[in-house]
Parts: C-alpha cells; sequence; structure tokens
C-alpha cells in the first residue's frame, strides 16, 4: 500500500525534503507526496482522509515560531506521529543571466526572510522583501514570470535545477547551523 504524505509546500521545499526524510529515516519506501502548499491545506486533506499523512514546520532555531502552523493546528485536530529537525540551507537564486547588480526584490516565505534577516539587512538593505506562500513557490513564480526578472528568491537549492533557476549564493541563513521543527501529523480517529 502506497502511504500519501502531503507536504505545506510545492515542489522543491523543505517541507518536502523533511518529508523525504522521514520517510528515510522510518525506513518507508512506497510512498507519494501532495503538495499542498500551505498547513491548512495539510489539516484540511489530513481530515477529509485525502492523505494519510502531513508533515510541515512549527518552528525555526533562528526564525521561531512558524505562524502560519499554529494558526492553522487550532483549526483542525489531528494526532502527533513525530517530532523532527532538519538543517535549512537558504539560498538565493535568480533569472538566468541575472547578476547581482540586477536585483530590486528579494521574494520568499516569511521565515526564510527571517532566516536571513541579518545577510537581508547587510547584503541587500535597499531592496524590497516580498513575502510568498512558500520557499519553492517563490522559486516556481520567477521561473514562470510571475516575478519580475529583477527579483531574487531564497530557497532551497534544489530550486536551481527543478526550476532552471541560477544559484547566485549559497549558504545566506544568518545561522551556520539553522534547525527547523517538523511535524509529521496523522488524523485523529
Amino acid at each position: 500500500m502506497t502511504i500519501k504524505i502531503g507536504v505545506s509546500g510545492n515542489r522543491g521545499s523543505f517541507s518536502e525534503d523533511a518529508a523525504n526524510h522521514y520517510c528515510q529515516e522510518n525506513k518507508i519506501k512506497n510512498f507519494k507526496l501532495y503538495y499542498l502548499e500551505n498547513v491548512t491545506n495539510v489539516l484540511k486533506s489530513l481530515g477529509l482522509g485525502e492523505i494519510d499523512k502531513g508533515v510541515f514546520p512549527i518552528e525555526n532555531s533562528n526564525g521561531g515560531i512558524v505562524y502560519e502552523a499554529v494558526y492553522a493546528m487550532s483549526e483542525y485536530k489531528f494526532s502527533i506521529e513525530k517530532i523532527f529537525e532538519i538543517d535549512i540551507k537558504m539560498n538565493l537564486l535568480v533569472s538566468p543571466g541575472v547578476n547581482a547588480q540586477n536585483i530590486k526584490m528579494i521574494a520568499s516565505h516569511p521565515q526564510a526572510l527571517k532566516q536571513c534577516r541579518m545577510y537581508l539587512k547587510r547584503r541587500w538593505p535597499d531592496v524590497e522583501l516580498k513575502e510568498c506562500s512558500d520557499t519553492a513557490r517563490a522559486a516556481k513564480d520567477l521561473s514562470e514570470g510571475f516575478l519580475n526578472k529583477d527579483c531574487a528568491v531564497i530557497s532551497p537549492k534544489i530550486c536551481a535545477k527543478l526550476y532552471k533557476l541560477d544559484l547566485l549564493e549559497e549558504g545566506i541563513q544568518d545561522l551556520k547551523f539553522n534547525f527547523t521543527t517538523f511535524i509529521t501529523a496523522l488524523k485523529n480517529e
């Protein structure tokens, strides 16, 4: 039987990485990921029985509480199967051919912007910051032209390959060790 796992992100997201980590650690080989963008969608799908498990972040060692998760958790009933951490590395991605001098905006999930706030203040003090629903969604939107070419995104490194973007800078998070705590949720029976 294939286990259906909903993640609170798009293809290439840190939640996808966390779900893959969870499955590897628990020796789960037969699973399918569902990219549900946000925690509300994960918990709603879990409650409706559309997925068997949900994986989403609740806190980061630097960025603090993931408020989106707290609000969603207050709306839905579920059980916590596992709480675990993964190390998060933030990266600055751009459209092919764009260099640092062209960047006028940086977009990402609010948590990613928090985890890179000192880097952003130091390196990009005059650049507009834009919040997106997901780090991987930001990369996808840039790739598909929903964000201007003069926009950079903070995303997982894998998003450069997935969405045909250039990696401008690696490891831009403020803390060298930048752990995010994730929950594996189950439907309340």
